[in-house]
């Protein structure tokens, strides 16, 4: 085990925390891992790249509201729960507060789907396919996940996350049977997490003992400004990750989306192994400002990372078959080529919210991803009128991005003198 190694830098008590968190996200991250690597060649094989592709842009598609409704809560949230875990009065203003502002922002984001679908002939014409793919939206609301990791009781997110997911899957291959199921695809998976959303709210409630109500105006506009910086950096990620299938999805085929995506989807399940770590170390190093430890994991990790890299290069035609049930040579190329800002990407998100964002150094953190998206998107506009829009130009496209995000946490770490910092 990782923390095994290292416990001996840290106290007792705030190591079988730290451990028992980090084995549930495990848990949870590992069906986040395999529940979809088994779903994925059953999509692919059953709706066919051109419906897979279809359903992989209506999520990229969605994605975007998600983000606006989130709006940074997932990060400003976790490091408020962790800050005031102690007092019930304040949690309970904090939560409230939070889930009200979401309400508000999905009501407002289902009335610009609907204009955008009902304006727009690349969307209209597959119109429930994107409202149905909308109430993930409103499971990801309903389910306060930063509550739980501010607090640091991973135990419920892991039993209910596994749960909906594993529910999904089982009705997925039950129902969808053929390519023209797949508007089932979005509608099925956003069931599991409604449902595993109003659980949670119930714990919430009975465990926890905070009354769920409204805010104050005030109240919610302070919460809603202290946020603003964190939506801008989770919306600049979004730019650049869930553009990249939108805009192929633009300008070519469903079934080079589809190719694309296969891809992709590994390259996110690489990122995804990582995620424990982050989710566990974020409220642990905003509380306790253990830049030792820190440092020790992130050493620990990068060189996982490259060795993960080496050999999923050489697996990747077996991965890609494994997927789609044949040997893609497109797909295989481009994972191949995303292992590239795999190099970087880890590093990048380890530096950012667990360490700059949780020592106060957020603006770092956040507006490095703006300045890659910003770069991002005027790389693709150069593309798009130069007219190579392509998987493989994209990608690069990518790398770039990162490289800019990863230089401006580095600096950011230099110039403020926090690796040398004990």
């Amino acid at each position: 085990m990782l923390f095994s190694k290292i416990s001996n830098h840290i106290q007792s008590q705030d190591n079988k925390r730290l451990l028992k968190n980090y084995f549930y996200l495990v848990v949870v991250q590992g069906s986040n891992f395999l529940l979809p690597l088994i779903l994925l060649p059953y999509l692919v094989r059953t709706l066919g790249p051109e419906k897979f592709g279809l359903v992989m842009f209506a999520q990229s598609f969605i994605m975007f509201f998600n983000i606006i409704v989130d709006f940074g809560f997932s990060l400003s949230g976790v490091r408020e729960i962790s800050i005031h875990r102690d007092d019930r009065k304040k949690l309970e203003e904090i939560f409230n507060a939070i889930m009200t502002i979401k309400l508000i922002l999905m009501f407002f984001s289902f009335m610009l789907l609907l204009l955008t679908i009902n304006a727009f002939d690349k969307f209209s014409s597959h119109k429930i396919l994107y409202v149905y793919t909308y109430t993930w939206v409103l499971g990801q609301m309903l389910f306060p996940v930063w509550f739980f990791q501010g607090m640091e009781h991973m135990k419920f997110i892991t039993i209910l996350r596994i749960s909906a997911q594993s529910v999904a899957l089982f009705l997925i291959v039950l129902f969808v049977k053929s390519p023209s199921d797949y508007t089932l695809v979005p509608l099925i998976n956003s069931f599991g997490f409604i449902f595993s959303g109003i659980m949670a709210l119930y714990i919430v409630r009975n465990k926890y003992q905070i009354h769920i109500g409204l805010e104050t105006v005030s109240v919610i506009k302070r919460y809603f400004s202290e946020s603003f910086h964190f939506f801008l950096s989770r919306a600049a990620v979004s730019v650049y990750t869930n553009s990249n299938v939108f805009v192929l999805g633009l300008v070519t085929t469903n079934t080079i989306v589809g190719y694309y995506s296969i891809a992709e989807k590994l390259y996110i399940a690489l990122q995804n192994l990582y995620s424990p770590i982050v989710n566990v170390l974020y409220p642990y190093i905003a509380k306790k400002q253990n830049i030792a430890l820190f440092k020790k994991i992130f050493y620990i990790v990068i060189i996982m990372n490259i060795a993960a890299i080496v050999v999923l290069y050489f697996m990747s035609p077996w991965l890609v078959k494994l997927i789609a049930g044949q040997n893609i040579e497109l797909s295989t190329q481009l994972f191949r080529l995303f292992l590239v800002p795999a190099l970087m990407v880890i590093p990048t998100i380890l530096l950012g919210y667990p360490f700059l964002a949780a020592l106060g150094y957020q603006h770092y953190a956040n507006y490095s991803v703006v300045a890659g998206a910003v770069m991002h998107i005027v790389t693709l506009g150069i593309l798009y009128f130069m007219h190579i829009i392509s998987p493989f130009t994209v990608i690069y496209a990518l790398c770039l991005t990162e490289l800019v995000v990863f230089a401006i946490r580095i600096y950011g770490v230099r110039a403020n003198h926090l690796w040398s910092a004990q």
